[in-house]
């Protein structure tokens, strides 16, 4: 039986039952909407509305309807009920008879629907942050395994100057320590109970709502109870956060991908994160990468809809809101599942040090030593900068490096350099300059990933 069938004397359409139950993706709030009940059964003991022995009865077959849905949640699938609060209900009904049905009392399903999905997404965001760790566990670990690999760094996809792979890792493990922070700074908002804000009024109960919040494991309840139940900002922030978050794993994923390609050939990917192809068989492709690539416009476009969805409803709740969850749902599973596939990337990937050392010495990517040499001997910037210029132009059009042109060669372009030119074109030098914090100097990087650790312990 539907929670408002009173006012009705026809049937619904079974079209328009199908169109409007929510009971195919809201019943993962199942353990959220009994233990929100539990709650509720004890501020309606503090009020008068129960005794402690029906309440005692109540809290005792809700948990051991808890108990029945941990064990097999799916099972609430077979139901013909509405949503959840109905599917709950029913099944309180079942156990405890005509009792089961004083537990809605001063209780809206807006109010109870709003307080599952905070509980929800409290639990979910646990998950996240424990996710987002795990890969920067996974990123710190690499770093630490190849602090001697030298590498270009590009910017335009152009080999710009060399910096390790060590350092390649721990930028996204900074990208990652954002994303922790961005969570976390989710929950402080969210943080808060709508339970016993009623339809949109407030309830008509004096139930102390701060001690239920606390019930709850909430750190206060809402100061406002049209905003209550129409408020989704933490919906909004979450889809934010995961857009975010998977834009940072589609770099990731991006970077890894040309770093794998024959082009490149800086890292091999493991056997068990890549796949064949079914008619080439020397191929090797990257598919988990591709897949956590292509899945970020997946997460982008829940938090897309989700602003549409709001962006002309008025106070207060409307039906519209039911579409919060399932884009909710997919996105954060698939941000977690991304989390955990970009960690098993890290697990067994092969660093080529050979091939990144060649490529790290070709494309001139010790240029700016030589600017910056150049300035130590007295030379401005900007007229550095220009002998340069003029330098590569040169080392190209014979086809050798920099640090390959005779002493007389160089000279050519300024007389300011000498012998000791020499060592300052070198790979470590030019990594071994780059002291300051933050920058790719192997003390740098090792006291990064220290601090890191620190961090992450």
């Amino acid at each position: 039986m539907a929670l408002w069938g009173g006012r009705f004397s026809q049937a619904a359409d079974q079209r328009f039952k199908l169109f409007n139950d929510s009971l195919r993706f809201d019943y993962r709030l199942a353990e959220h909407d009994i233990i929100g009940s539990v709650a509720w059964s004890r501020s309606l003991v503090t009020v008068g509305v129960l005794t402690k022995d029906e309440q005692s009865r109540l809290e005792d077959a809700l948990n051991m309807l808890l108990e029945e849905v941990r064990a097999n949640p799916e099972a609430i699938l077979a139901s013909e009920a509405e949503d959840i609060h109905s599917w709950v209900e029913q099944q309180l009904i079942e156990k405890v008879g005509n009792l089961g049905k004083k537990l809605h009392t001063g209780r809206s399903r807006n109010d109870q629907v709003a307080t599952d999905l905070k509980l929800w997404c409290k639990a979910q965001l646990t998950e996240l942050v424990d996710g987002v760790r795990q890969l920067q566990h996974a990123l710190v670990a690499t770093a630490e395994a190849n602090q001697d690999a030298v590498m270009p760094g590009y910017t335009h996809l152009q080999r710009a100057q060399p910096v390790t792979f060590a350092h390649w890792c721990l930028a996204y493990s900074e990208m990652l320590a954002r994303d922790e922070s961005r969570l976390q700074d989710t929950l402080k908002r969210l943080d808060v109970s709508p339970l016993g804000a009623g339809a949109l009024a407030g309830t008509a109960y004096p139930i102390d709502r701060e001690q239920l919040a606390g019930w709850l494991g909430f750190a206060s309840a809402t100061r406002n109870s049209l905003d209550s139940v129409s408020d989704r900002d933490h919906v909004l922030e979450l889809l934010s956060d995961a857009s975010i978050g998977m834009v940072h794993l589609s770099r990731f994923a991006e970077d890894l991908i040309f770093f794998n390609t024959g082009e490149a050939a800086f890292v091999e990917l493991s056997d068990r994160v890549t796949s064949g192809s079914s008619l080439m068989p020397q191929k090797k492709n990257p598919d988990a990468l591709e897949l956590i690539r292509g899945k970020c416009g997946r997460v982008q476009g829940a938090l897309t809809g989700m602003l549409m969805t709001l962006k002309g409803l008025p106070l207060a709740y409307n039906k519209d809101m039911q579409e919060d969850k399932e884009g909710l749902f997919d996105a954060l599973d698939t941000w977690l599942d991304c989390l955990h596939m970009a960690a098993l990337v890290l697990t067994d990937i092969q660093v080529k040090r050979p091939r990144c050392r060649e490529a790290a010495e070709q494309g001139y990517a010790n240029a700016t030593e030589l600017a910056d040499y150049l300035v130590a001997k007295g030379v401005p910037f900007r007229e550095a900068h220009h002998i340069v210029g003029e330098t590569v132009v040169e080392a190209i059009r014979q086809g050798v490096a920099l640090e390959a042109m005779p002493l007389t060669a160089l000279q050519a372009f300024s007389p300011a350099i000498g012998e000791d030119v020499y060592p300052a074109l070198s790979l470590a030098s030019c990594l071994e300059k780059r002291a300051a914090k933050g920058g790719v100097a192997p003390e740098q990087v090792a006291q990064a990933i220290a601090d890191a650790r620190a961090r992450l312990a």
